[in-house]
């Protein structure tokens, strides 16, 4: 059995296991809230640490920590407070935070969970009595000196937020726009047929289709980084309501700055903090811009689905990486994994706009959203799993694409759409009986062209060259 020591809060004592770095309040959240058994995401439990060592710092700098304080820290426990910040920071002590994502609607829970693990570590650092009662580094008085909750919890969503989309979003987005760059210039000299309404259309190159992808994510990682724009003002310094009760006319602002040096991301102090405390509206919009990147990387997938479907009785245009047997009853069957995996994890996302609609619409009342947690679960997952989905999309099925340029080829000829280079020449009345009586007969338009003397033949293998219908028309 695991030993207990007892602790207590303003109200009482508290039963808790012997080694943990948490304290009362974090075991009361544990407590209470036994709902989906899944902790908050580590990426918010890294930004929390993060804004708690730019805080003790800014605390530090503008002498909070030291004879302002009713229990002022010596410069080395003030050392020790940093380092144990800056060790939940760097994920060091993830396993300290065991309180469910359906907690208190403000985080409160979860933002004494940090306080009391790095007021625990610290004193341990300090080389003082983490399990005394009278704590000399102090979860309330220093880990949390000049803030609530209410601001502190939504500028750690906010960090973790623009933090993820930066550092590993964006990276994925534009691996993939860059494999798909390659491929268009490689297969510039494919020609293949169009197709609008899955319909046979015009002629155009592989390389051309690819193209349209490859803008795709480059617009998805321009979509990333203005969802980062959303998230650089920072709630901090609004303290319970927007006041700034309690905290430091400077210490926003130096926080904000000390985030930006660490994360190279340009965070700043709110323009106004009873905005900031109270509304989500960033958080929204981040989340939207997400979902537009999930569409844009699900239809890039689903395209590349319809061109490797076959082998023999699709359009088979491109060969896919076969990667694992597809049918438990079909010998040889091999499916497109990796296009249905993105394609599923785009649904997930539009779901998950939903939910991130919802809590910001309803969960804002007065001077604090009461759905934080849920806000900030469901924007990481967002963020994690459509960042996993595409780094795996671009090195196991884009990069291993090959185009099938014989099949791409064959159907040119064949295409009813090649009447339309006769538009110009005959006008698109004869060019659509041209096309009918093609399709009626199962002759190709140049066929019929020849057999009705439509045109003289160097004007008719002008009009129905297909690489000059794959431009605009020169002049």
């Amino acid at each position: 059995m695991t030993s207990m020591r007892v602790e207590h809060d303003t109200m009482g004592e508290v039963q808790l296991p012997h080694d943990a770095y948490y304290s009362a309040q974090t075991q009361r959240a544990c407590d209470n809230f036994p709902i989906s058994g899944r902790r908050i995401a580590p990426e918010l439990i890294h930004a929390l640490g993060l804004i708690k060592w730019a805080a003790a710092k800014a605390n530090a700098d503008l002498g909070q920590l030291g004879p302002a304080n009713r229990v002022p820290l010596t410069d080395a426990e003030i050392t020790a407070l940093l380092q144990a910040a800056r060790e939940v920071a760097d994920g060091s002590l993830d396993d300290e935070f065991p309180i469910d994502v359906y907690q208190t609607g403000s985080g409160t829970s979860s933002n004494m969970n940090a306080n009391e693990v790095i007021a625990n570590r610290a004193l341990e650092l300090a080389g003082l009595d983490r399990f005394n009662q009278t704590k000399k580094i102090h979860p309330n008085d220093h880990v949390n000196r000049g803030q609530s909750t209410n601001d502190m919890f939504p500028t750690a969503i906010h960090v973790a937020t623009a933090v993820a989309i930066r550092s590993r979003l964006v990276p994925a987005l534009l691996k993939c726009e860059h494999i798909l760059e390659a491929k268009a210039a490689e297969w510039s000299s494919i020609l293949k047929i169009g197709r609008t309404h899955l319909a046979d259309a015009t002629p155009m190159s592989l390389g051309q289709e690819m193209s349209g992808f490859a803008r795709q994510m480059s617009l998805a990682a321009r979509r990333a980084e203005k969802a980062v724009d959303e998230l650089l003002e920072l709630p901090v310094g609004g303290t319970a309501v927007g006041t700034g009760i309690n905290t430091h006319a400077q210490f926003a602002a130096l926080v904000a700055q000390y985030l930006s040096t660490e994360t190279g991301i340009s965070f700043r102090e709110a323009v106004n903090h009873f905005e900031a405390n109270a509304a989500r509206d960033g958080l929204v919009t981040a989340h939207a811009l997400i979902k537009a990147i999930a569409v844009s990387a699900g239809s890039v997938a689903n395209n590349i689905r319809w061109l490797g479907s076959g082998p023999r009785c699709g359009f088979n245009e491109i060969i896919l990486p076969d990667l694992q047997p597809g049918s438990s009853i079909m010998p040889g069957k091999v499916n497109p994994v990796l296009c249905e995996s993105l394609l599923q994890v785009a649904c997930r996302i539009v779901g998950n706009d939903q939910t991130i609609t919802t809590a910001g619409l309803t969960g804002g009342q007065f001077q604090l959203n009461i759905t934080m947690p849920v806000l900030a679960d469901t924007i990481l997952e967002s963020i994690r799993d459509l960042t996993n989905a595409l780094a795996v999309f671009a090195d196991r099925c884009l990069a291993g694409m090959t185009a099938n340029a014989e099949k791409c080829q064959s159907a040119v000829e064949q295409s009813l759409s090649m009447a339309t280079g006769l538009n110009p020449y005959i006008g698109y009345e004869k060019a659509a009986a041209i096309a009918k009586e093609a399709y009626k007969t199962g002759k190709t338009v140049r066929e019929l062209c020849r057999e009705q003397n439509l045109l003289p033949e160097d004007e008719l293998e002008k009009a129905l060259d297909p690489w000059q219908m794959t431009k605009p028309l020169s002049r």
